[in-house]
C-alpha cells in the first residue's frame, strides 16, 4: 500500500464508474488534492477501497495517463504527473528512424511504394505546371477550384460499387488520416462521445479518435472481420456516435467482410443512427461487392488516398460523404484547411488528366503481385493471411512463439516486422500473430532473402510444445 490516502466519492459523478474515477482524479490533480510527484494507491488495491473491480480503476489510470496527468513507471507505481492535463497528442503516428539505425535490416514494418514511373511523372507534371504558374497562386486556395479534380475522383472510383457519386459527394483532404480527422470532427457531439472500430485495427483511427477527445471501444472480430452480433450488443452498451472500419482489406488481419455481413452491419447502424467511416485507403485491386456506401448512402463516409498506390508524399485524400452530405464534408475541409493547397491540387489533377496516374497505379500492381509471389513462397506453408493487390499479411505465429518475442527475434535476424500488439487497443487482446508489409523500395532478392530468415526463425520457437 503506498502512503497516499485517496477514496473518491464515485456517486458524484455519472456515467460508468471508469469514467466517473478519471473525472476524480482529474479534479483532484486540478484542485491539488493530489500533489505533483505522489503516489497512486496500487490498481488492486484502490479497487478494494472503492468496490470496483481492478478493470475499472486500470482503465480509469490509462485514461489519466494519456492526458498526461499521471505517469506509470515499471516496477515503482504510478505517479501524479502536473496539476494539468498535457496539450495534444501525446505519442508519435510512428517512429522516425535514423538510416545509419536500419543499416543492414530489412525494415518490413511499413508498406511504402517503390518508384515504378512515379519520379518521372512528377517532373513531366511540375515542368508543365510551372510554365502556367500566374498570379492566382499567390491568393488563397478555394474550393471552387477543386471542381474538376473531385470529377476525376469519381473516375478513379469507378472500379468499386459506390452506389451513385458525382463530384458533389466528394470532399478532398490531406491524406487519409486527415480525412478520418474532418469526419469525427464533423460527426460526434458531447463531452466524451464514443466511437467502435475493430479490435485490432489500424491506429490512425485511435490517435484521430484521442484530438476529437472521443472514447475508443473495440469490437470483436473473426476470419470474416467484423462480428455483427458483437457490434450491435456495443452500440446497446456504449450509445456510440461512429464506427470506424475497413471492409474491403482489414489492417492487419487482411479480412475481407462478406456482402452478408455489410448488409448486417449496415442495418444495424441504421437502427442506432450510428455512422460509419469506410476506410479504403489499402485496396488497390477493383472490388465487384458492394461497399457500406452503396449499401447505406445516407450514413457512410467512404475514405481514400493515393498513399497506397502512387505517392504518400503528395498527402492527398479524399471523402465519398454520405447522399447530400458532400457540402458539410467540404465545409469542415474548409473549416480546417480552406482547401487542398494549390500545387497539391494541380500535380494530381495532371496526374489524372495526363493518364499517369492509372499508368502507375497498373504497375505498382504488377510490381506488387511479384512481391506477394515471393512472400507466399517462402512463408505460405505457415498460418499466413493475405490479398491480391494488398501491400501487406498477418502471420498467426506456430505455437511456442509470442509475438514479442518473434518481433524482437526477427530484428536479431536482420528483418523488421510489426507486433500484433500494435494495434490493439488498450487492455485489448491480440493474437501472437505479427504484419508483414511488402515494402517497394527493398529488392526483390532482398525481400527473397527476408521471407528465408523469417522462414527458418518460424521453425525454431523458443519452447517445443508438449507432446498430445
Amino acid at each position: 500500500m503506498t502512503d497516499t490516502i485517496w477514496k473518491p466519492d464515485l456517486a458524484a459523478y455519472p456515467g460508468p464508474k471508469y469514467l466517473a474515477l478519471s473525472r476524480a482524479l482529474r479534479e483532484a490533480i486540478r484542485s491539488g488534492e493530489l500533489s505533483e510527484g505522489a503516489q497512486l494507491p496500487t490498481v488492486r488495491d484502490l479497487a478494494w477501497e472503492l468496490g470496483v473491480t481492478p478493470g475499472t480503476v486500470s482503465r480509469a489510470y490509462a485514461l489519466a495517463t494519456q492526458e498526461g496527468l499521471l505517469a506509470a513507471t515499471v516496477g515503482r507505481g504510478t505517479f501524479v504527473a502536473a496539476r494539468a492535463p498535457r496539450l495534444g497528442p501525446t505519442q508519435p503516428l510512428f517512429v522516425e528512424k535514423e538510416p545509419l539505425a536500419l543499416r543492414g535490416r530489412i525494415d518490413l514494418r511499413a508498406p511504402q511504394l517503390g518508384d515504378v514511373g512515379q519520379t518521372a511523372a512528377f517532373r513531366a507534371a511540375l515542368a508543365d505546371i510551372g510554365a502556367q504558374v500566374g498570379e492566382d497562386w499567390i491568393d488563397y486556395p478555394t474550393q471552387r477550384a477543386e471542381l474538376t479534380l473531385r470529377g476525376h475522383v469519381c473516375t478513379w472510383l469507378a472500379d468499386r460499387q459506390l452506389g451513385a457519386v458525382g463530384p458533389d459527394d466528394i470532399a478532398l483532404t490531406a491524406g487519409g488520416q486527415n480525412a478520418i480527422l474532418l469526419i469525427l470532427l464533423c460527426c460526434l457531439r458531447g463531452d466524451r462521445p464514443v466511437v467502435l472500430t475493430e479490435e485490432l485495427a489500424y491506429p490512425g483511427f485511435r490517435h484521430a479518435a484521442r484530438l476529437a477527445r472521443a472514447e475508443v471501444i473495440g469490437v470483436e472480430t473473426d476470419d470474416e472481420g467484423l462480428i455483427p452480433e458483437a457490434l450491435e450488443a456495443a452500440c446497446r452498451r456504449h450509445g456510440a456516435q461512429v464506427l470506424c472500419l475497413t471492409t474491403e482489406a482489414q489492417n492487419p488481419t487482411t479480412a475481407r467482410l462478406t456482402p452478408e455481413r455489410r448488409s448486417r452491419i449496415a442495418a444495424i447502424a441504421r437502427h442506432f443512427d450510428l455512422q460509419i467511416i469506410e476506410d479504403d485507403c489499402y485496396t488497390l485491386s477493383e472490388s465487384t461487392w458492394p461497399s457500406l456506401r452503396a449499401l447505406a448512402p445516407e450514413r457512410v463516409w467512404h475514405v481514400g488516398s493515393l498513399s497506397k498506390t502512387i505517392s504518400a508524399a503528395l498527402r492527398f485524400g479524399y471523402i465519398v460523404c454520405p447522399a447530400g452530405m458532400g457540402e458539410t464534408g467540404r465545409l469542415t475541409a474548409q473549416h480546417s484547411f480552406f482547401a487542398l493547397p494549390r500545387p497539391v491540387n494541380d500535380i494530381v489533377l495532371h496526374l489524372f488528366e495526363s493518364g499517369s496516374a492509372e499508368a502507375i497505379r497498373r504497375r505498382v500492381g504488377e510490381e506488387l503481385a511479384e512481391r506477394i509471389r515471393i512472400m507466399v513462397n517462402g512463408l505460405g506453408r505457415f498460418d499466413l493471411s493475405w490479398q491480391p493487390g494488398l501491400r501487406f499479411a498477418f502471420l498467426r505465429l506456430p505455437q511456442g512463439w509470442r509475438a514479442s518475442t518473434f518481433t524482437r527475434m526477427a530484428e536479431a535476424e536482420g528483418v523488421l516486422v510489426r507486433s500484433a500488439d500494435e494495434y490493439a487497443l488498450i487492455h485489448g487482446r491480440a493474437p501472437h500473430a505479427v504484419r508483414i508489409a511488402l515494402a517497394g523500395h527493398i529488392s526483390l532478392d532482398a525481400l527473397s532473402d527476408a521471407m528465408n530468415r523469417l522462414s527458418q526463425l518460424l521453425s525454431r520457437p523458443p519452447y517445443d510444445p508438449p507432446a498430445v
